[in-house]
């Protein structure tokens, strides 16, 4: 059997570390990043996982923000610039926009599978 002595620094010695895991969790709270890092797109085929990360880093696709993002200093809805009777829908712009780009560069997936997750 241990002693009431050691049980006693046993208890002292894990409020201490716990006071000190609380003050240090504190101490270095993570920062929020500026922009999303990554955004779920919750569609009919499945959800999409999107990575801002993979698409912009040097060490990724190293895509210009202005190249999907194309709309200037203010939002813009997609019908003040684009034709509204166009037959091209809000989907297959975006399967135009990725897939093509994917397929274009060799980098990205291009099977359904591969960006949507079926839930």
């Amino acid at each position: 059997m241990t002693s009431k002595n050691e049980q006693m620094l046993a208890f002292a010695l894990a409020a201490v570390l716990l006071i000190i895991g609380v003050v240090c969790y504190a101490a270095f709270p993570v920062k929020t990043p500026e922009e999303p890092v990554r955004l779920m797109f919750k569609t009919t085929a499945g959800s999409i996982l999107f990575d801002h990360k993979t698409h912009t880093s040097d060490a990724g696709y190293a895509i210009a923000c202005d190249d999907c993002h194309h709309e200037g200093d203010e939002p813009t809805a997609c019908g003040e610039c684009h034709e509204a009777d166009s037959d091209v829908k809000r989907p297959d712009a975006f399967h135009k926009q990725c897939k093509d780009c994917h397929e274009d560069s060799e980098a990205g997936p291009v099977e359904c599978s591969a960006c949507h997750v079926m839930k």
